[in-house]
This record gives C-alpha cells, structure tokens and sequence, in this order.
C-alpha cells in the first residue's frame, strides 16, 4: 500500500519551467524559502540575469537553486535539463512548468509560422515537459502546468493561444491516470490575465479595461494570488489529481 506523501517542502527538488520573472520566478524563490532546491529554467541569453538574480535571493535563504538554460521545444534539450536537475540533486520531486507564448490576433490573419510557434511553445514544450519529469520523478511528487482562463471563455481573438494551450488539459488527465499507484497528482492551473509583463504588449487599454471589468473586483489576476494554490497543490492539495484549476476571481468558470 502507497503511504500518504511527505508534504513538507524542504529538502523537495523542483524544476520550474520559465522562472526567470513573473509567475515562475516567485514560485521559485517561494519554494526556495522554505528550503527546497530549485532549478530555475530560462529560455534565451537575454533572460539571464534575470534567472541568476532568482537563483541569489534563493540561495541566500534556507534554498539552494542554479540556473539552466534550454529551448523547451526541443525535446533533447528538456531532456538534457532534467539530467541535469537528477545529477545534480540525486532526484525530482516537483515540476512547475510556467512557460508559455501570447498571440492575440484574428484567425483569419495568422500565419503557418505563428501557428506553428505557438502549439511548439504552450503544446509540444509542455507535453515533453510532462514526459521528462514523469520519467524521473519520486513517488509523492507533482506535475503542474500553467494553461489559461481563456479556455473557459467564448471570444475570438484568442484562438492560437488558448487553442495551444487546450491540449494540456488532456496530457493532464492522460498522465495523471498512467500515474495511479505512485501517489504522484499531475495538475493544470489556468490563471485569469495576470498583471505581468507577459500580458499587456498584447492588449490595448480598452482591452485591458473590459479583463479587469470581467472579474472580481475589477482587477487583473496577480502572481501573489496564483503561487499559495501552487504550493498548496504541491503539499496539503496532493489529493487533486488531473484537474485544471481556473484562478481568475471569477473571469471565466466552467
């Protein structure tokens, strides 16, 4: 019989995917906090340092980080990350994959290449994702991948972005179910529109205005009130399992 996991974060190795800002970079100075090891991932050269300064206010608390670069669309290079990650640490408890790509444009005006971007970064990158911490993942960890609110919601405008980020909901589910027996809960969080740098160069003010009018007290989706659910999912909430959690202060429910 599988034995209730251990839900106390220190000394927990995690990967979290897209942690140089934003949503990633306080879900991993918040784990690191309260003394797990975290490996900081960032996409490009340009995201540096912004990833190393994540890594030194981990490792200046009861944390320890380092900081890995890699493509995540390239299925060699997750893979290469998450060695990296066990060689290191002797093991994988946790993976937070925030990464992803916004595309707000009429259908009828999206090009193969866009297409083509959007589903290798918010589909492919996050199936290969889930397939490498899976594969090396301790009993009693998680999976959790940030989609979108918008896959609750009927607009135009969206359909690259959230229709790139739907297929997770069904890698979600699948992988949870092949799980069973390990105590491992495979999750997907889809925040409402966050008040981050990721989205507003695809909004104008009005549009901006009608997403804060479309929730709870007329206000963006913050980072600060996304990573308690992460946290929770990945302790006390282990019970939840193959579910998408839509965090939005009611933009969209279903």
């Amino acid at each position: 019989m599988v034995s209730t996991p251990d839900n106390a974060l220190a000394g927990k190795v995690a990967f979290v995917g897209g942690a140089s800002r934003n949503l990633g970079g306080l879900i991993s100075t918040t784990l690191g906090a309260e003394g797990a090891k975290v490996a900081v991932h960032y996409n490009s050269d340009s995201s540096r340092a912004k990833a190393e300064d994540v890594v030194a206010r981990i490792d200046a608390g009861p944390g320890e980080a380092f900081a890995v670069q890699a493509d995540l669309t390239r299925p060699a290079e997750v893979e290469r990350v998450f060695d990296e990650v066990v060689d290191r640490y002797g093991r994988l408890d946790y993976s937070v994959n925030t990464a992803g790509m916004v595309l707000k444009k009429p259908l009828t005006e999206i090009t193969e290449e866009e297409y083509d971007r959007m589903f290798a970064v918010n589909s492919k990158a996050a199936f290969f994702v889930m397939r490498e911490a899976a594969r090396r993942i301790e009993d009693g960890g998680r999976i959790i991948t940030v989609v979108t609110s918008l896959l609750a919601a009927y607009t135009g405008l969206y359909a690259a972005y959230a229709g790139s980020k739907a297929p997770v909901e069904h890698f979600t589910r699948a992988l949870s179910k092949e799980l069973f027996g390990r105590n491992i809960s495979v999750n997907a969080i889809a925040p409402g529109p966050m008040d981050t740098s990721f989205f507003y160069p695809a909004e104008d003010d009005d549009s901006v205005a009608y997403h804060k009018s479309s929730a709870m007290n007329g206000d963006l989706t913050k980072i600060e009130d996304i990573v308690p659910w992460v946290r929770h999912l990945l302790t006390d909430g282990w019970w939840a399992n193959g579910q998408t959690l839509f965090l939005n202060g009611g933009y969209t429910t279903r």
